[in-house]
């Protein structure tokens, strides 16, 4: 077995036929200007660290040659693709190039991350007598492939979303694919986008109520006479800017449900009707405010060309503004803003090029305003916001370094402003988003040391603005979420006292938390899975009574939540692995009967789960760890047999998975399957890999040590954790 390909070039690949291709546009857009919760970036899955942006995305735009061969472009894409995505119907079915291309990712040990979009015909359907017509699946999707890359005889079962109408219906298919693709349940994805939009109702509501009594004043003030209109026109616009103002910002508390259906629409026509010429300033910045607030609503409702369209506008009358007064340093900061508005939408569309443009524009104006007067905090932060957004872009194209020098420029600018203003919230929480980025970037290149350098930074940062605001529950939730994430990342690294301490820490203050308000589930969901993680830390630390407290805690609470919502998959997996883990601690104890039922109660949970939910490859890892917890208790039983069955299932489980990521976890556990079945040649590259990326366990080193291989590391990167840590 080989080690795992580098990362990437694109994230996905879409092969369709071209009489998909309208599903092909819809799909590709969908995906590239999907915005990743923020809570679920920078997770580590069984599909690897979840990005911020599905980014990029490749598809061929052309038909392919009549060749017999996929062409070059089409083969080196899928080829530097992390996934595949086939869109499924009767013509992608009968298509020889959709059939090729599945082939092509398939021979190269991929089939795991193969993702079906269904959008015509039947699944299948040459199963049935007369139907043949109606397959939408591919004759590669249909079958496997043996160790020589020919298709076999033995069916395959394809991971689909199913767009028709009577199915999953195009947004849940969306959503159900996008869960897939990052490695998590489709429950856990369609509950954040629920939160998310419910953050953003009351913005939209508030919006819609604002924009419309804008738009009645400013027609008003159209029909007042002429010799009236500079006084009447002031008091409009004063009218106007309390609107935008104070009453927007108490709209904005309202959950009101009752959103003005195409009020932003009417507004732009509106705009657009008038004439830039006779309008004052005051009344410019108002409508460049406004149309920015219709882009971010628009934003926010997945319409991106419409936000384009209305930052643009915002940028032409900015632009105006600016033509009026070029040296007036304000009117230079809100151009450059109107530019990051729309080198955002850019962004979100996929298109890259126009988004660095933007950006870069944007960031060499505010550099000139700027060093025009440094002490102008508004101009230096618009310039962090601009060089963070090209620094995503950096990154986003391969281009790391450009895109670290950004980051760290940024966290030059706050750390510049702490010297000035020590105490002040902002500075500190955006220095604190500059080290989260670093800390993103620094994982996803596989510098752990670097990682947690940047993620104990951050972490420094939240536990200070929460003693500053000890009231404050939001903040309290932060820094629960950054020491476990702090946590996490030193357990894996072998740091398992100071790993022990901020997974506590998290522990504890989600204690305080649901002890202030039981009815949140989420503090719930979080208390047992981050107990779940403190146990396993215990118990290889050998302070089993403490493990064995927190494994209880751990399933109490997620036996409690699933039996009052057995449909959440996510709740689910979680108590799944709190079994796993109750079943080490049983073997650990050599309550071989015990652990026995616990792996079995958490097989069959898995089981039940993959049934359903076959693209969550969450459920990969989770049957190979209880497979290899149940082939340890077989040989504490002496049955050697049964053992290695269950160590087999695990490494058949997980092997296909290693060829598409560089998650640890998914590492870890193929070399332990592969150890423990004596496979010590195979394992022996995984194990140097994970070496090398400063992933040390204390299982995994005893293991590779019986098996005689030496757990090699860099001697420095103990002692750079250590300096991280102080």
């Amino acid at each position: 077995m080989s080690a795992p390909a580098a990362v990437p070039r694109y994230f996905a690949f879409i092969s369709y036929s071209h009489g998909d291709k309208l599903w092909s546009d819809w799909l590709h857009k969908a995906l590239e200007t999907y915005r990743v919760p923020n809570r679920l970036i920078g997770e580590i899955t069984a599909a690897g660290v979840i990005p911020a942006r599905l980014i990029p995305v490749f598809r061929d735009s052309d038909e392919l040659a009549t060749a017999s061969d996929l062409n070059r472009e089409v083969d080196a894409a899928l080829a530097q693709s992390a996934n595949l995505i086939v869109i499924c119907s009767p013509s992608a079915a009968q298509s020889r190039w959709v059939n090729a291309e599945v082939l092509a990712f398939k021979r190269r040990g991929r089939s795991e991350r193969i993702f079906c979009l269904i959008v015509g015909g039947e699944p299948n359907a040459t199963d049935t007598l007369g139907r043949a017509a109606d397959e939408c699946f591919a004759p590669a999707l249909r079958y496997r492939v043996d160790a020589e890359g020919n298709l076999t005889s033995e069916r395959a079962e394809p991971i689909a979303a199913d767009a028709r109408p009577n199915k999953d219906g195009k947004a849940n298919a969306r959503l159900k694919l996008i869960a897939g693709l990052l490695g998590v349940g489709f429950d856990t994805l369609r509950q954040r986008e629920l939160q998310r939009r419910n953050h953003h109702l009351a913005t939209v509501t508030a919006l819609a109520l604002v924009v419309m009594l804008m738009t009645t004043t400013l027609a008003i003030t159209a029909f007042i006479s002429r010799n009236d209109a500079q006084r009447r026109q002031k008091q409009a616009e004063n009218l106007v800017g309390f609107m935008i103002g104070d009453l927007a910002e108490k709209l904005r508390k309202r959950e009101s449900l009752d959103v003005l259906q195409n009020v932003d629409d009417k507004t732009m026509a509106y705009f657009s009707s008038l004439s830039n010429r006779d309008v004052t300033d005051s009344a410019l910045v108002m409508r460049v405010d406004a149309l920015q607030k219709i882009g971010s609503v628009r934003e926010d409702q997945g319409q991106i060309p419409a936000a384009l369209e209305s930052y643009v506008a915002a940028s032409k009358l900015a632009a105006e503004l600016l033509r009026r007064s070029p040296t007036d340093l304000r009117r230079q900061a809100d151009y450059s803003n109107s530019l990051t508005w729309i080198g955002k939408a850019y962004w979100y569309q996929g298109d890259l090029e126009h988004a660095a443009q933007n950006f870069q524009a944007a960031s060499d104006i505010l550099r000139k305003a700027v060093a025009a007067n440094p002490a102008d905090t508004d101009l230096v932060l618009k310039l962090s916001f601009a060089m963070t957004n090209s620094g995503r872009v950096l990154e986003a194209r391969g281009h790391f370094a450009a895109a670290k020098a950004n980051y760290e420029a940024v966290q030059k600018i706050f750390e510049d402003l702490l010297t000035r203003e020590p105490t002040n919230p902002q500075w500190r929480s955006q220095l604190g988003d500059a080290y989260d980025s670093l800390g993103k970037l620094a994982l996803e290149l596989g510098h752990l040391d670097l990682a947690i350098q940047n993620y104990r930074a951050n972490q420094r940062i939240q536990a200070a603005l929460a003693a500053q605001d000890p009231n404050n529950h939001d903040q309290e939730y932060e820094l629960v979420i950054s020491d476990a994430i702090l946590g996490r990342t030193l357990g894996i690294c072998g740091e398992l006292e100071g790993a022990t301490r901020y997974l506590g820490q998290a522990v504890a203050r989600l204690q305080t938390l649901i002890s202030f308000d039981p009815t949140q589930t989420e503090w719930q969901y979080l208390f047992a899975r981050y107990s779940e993680q403190l146990g396993g830390l215990l118990l290889q630390r050998r302070q089993l009574d403490a493990a064995g407290e927190s494994d209880v805690h751990s399933i109490e609470v997620l036996e409690n939540l699933t039996g009052k919502d057995p449909s959440n998959a996510e709740w689910q997996q979680e108590l799944a692995r709190s079994q796993i883990e109750s079943a080490r601690l049983k073997l650990a104890r050599r309550d071989l009967d015990a652990a026995a039922k616990m792996t079995g109660r958490a097989l069959d949970t898995i089981e039940r789960l993959r049934a359903k939910n076959a693209e969550d490859r969450n459920l990969l890892l989770l049957a190979a760890q209880a497979n290899i917890v149940a082939g340890e208790v077989s040989a504490g039983r002496l049955d050697e047999k049964e053992a290695h069955q269950s160590w087999e299932r695990a490494r058949d489980v997980i092997a296909p998975a290693l060829e598409t990521g560089n998650d640890p976890n998914f590492l870890a556990a193929w070399a332990s399957a592969q150890l423990l079945l004596n496979e010590v040649d195979a394992a022996r590259p995984i194990v140097a890999r994970l070496s090398m990326v400063g992933f040390r366990t204390p299982e995994l080193v005893e293991l590779a040590s019986r098996r005689g291989l030496t757990y090699g590391a860099d001697p420095g990167f103990a002692q750079r954790v250590a300096d991280a840590m102080r």
